[in-house]
């Protein structure tokens, strides 16, 4: 796949010092979903608002779709749609009055048709001729999504787009993100529950303190840095790990009632099998065993202790 996005050395410095983001060199893969991770205060927020236009870089190039953001600001803000965090709508219009409008702001002929569709794929048809004020929030993020893509962007940011909406409503709305994605639109997100990034995004960016230092395809990076763990439920409680199994690093839990073999993914399975032998030749004997593999959530944060 291209990159539809692309930025080199971006950097951005605020007037009273404070640089929010540091020489990034990141690429973004046409037709891809991509989670920007990392903690309150990174610089996610403002790096989407860089490359949407709404904050200029103080160094560095920024194209979209083969365009620069500077020289050709008109023709790659046309490629975007912003959903940004904050509920800002005009209360007071009615839902298909919105987002109409925020087509024609893009320059965009009139196309009732595809306002339709849109909103039918919100579940917000039935809502069209309400007014926004009228909606419940997670109604309202809807409109937001509708809204971004009123002009047909080939690039849709989502910046926490779950904040504030329940359960259901974000199952729906990651269904509609996959929709998007098979009818070739770029999705970059940005969210606090990285459980769903684990599930729908191909591949995973972490920023911290404005710098971007790890970009990877999400199941490789679970592959590498991700660990499983082998719980054995013993018939017998243990006193202590006896010392010929020192070598496999064991850990007694639950009143020394089972013993956690952790291991990386990428260790031969013949050392489990290895293990589970020693364990026969001490005659120590096990109801059952279980494995576990490390989150995301969980990669993450180990990443971030390593990048400080």
């Amino acid at each position: 796949m291209k990159s539809i996005l692309t930025l080199k050395q971006v950097s951005k410095l605020y007037d009273n010092g404070f640089q929010a983001l540091k020489n990034i060199n990141w690429e973004v893969k046409e037709g891809e979903i991509h989670a920007l991770l990392g903690p309150n205060g990174a610089g996610k927020t403002t790096l989407i608002n860089l490359i949407c236009g709404i904050v200029s870089p103080s160094a560095g190039e920024v194209n979209v779709g083969g365009f620069d953001i500077i020289k050709d600001f008109k023709k790659t803000r046309s490629f975007i749609g912003l959903v940004p965090q904050e509920l800002s709508v005009h209360a007071f219009e009615t839902v298909w009055a919105s987002v109409s409008f925020t087509r024609g702001l893009y320059g965009k002929p009139a196309n009732p048709k595809y306002i339709e569709e849109v909103l039918k794929s919100l579940s917000l048809w039935d809502k069209k001729d309400q007014k926004i004020m009228t909606l419940s929030g997670g109604m309202k993020r809807r409109v937001l999504i509708a809204k971004a893509l009123s002009h047909e962007p080939s690039i849709l940011f989502l910046d926490e787009p779950s904040a504030g909406v329940d359960v259901e409503l974000r199952k729906d709305m990651w269904k509609i993100v996959e929709s998007l994605r098979k009818n070739g639109v770029t999705i970059i997100l940005t969210t606090h529950y990285i459980e769903e990034a684990e599930s729908i995004a191909d591949r995973i960016s972490v920023i911290r303190k404005g710098e971007i230092f790890l970009t990877e395809n999400k199941d490789r990076l679970m592959k590498q840095l991700g660990t499983k763990q082998l719980r054995i439920e013993l018939k017998k409680t243990l006193k202590l790990i006896p010392k010929s199994l020192s070598k496999y690093e064991l850990e007694l839990v639950d009143q020394n009632s089972a013993i956690v073999f952790t291991y990386d993914r990428s260790d031969d399975s013949s050392l489990i099998t290895k293990l589970l032998d020693d364990l026969k030749k001490l005659k120590i004997q096990f109801s059952d065993l279980s494995t576990k593999q490390s989150s995301l959530e969980e990669i993450f944060v180990q990443l971030l202790q390593e990048a400080v």
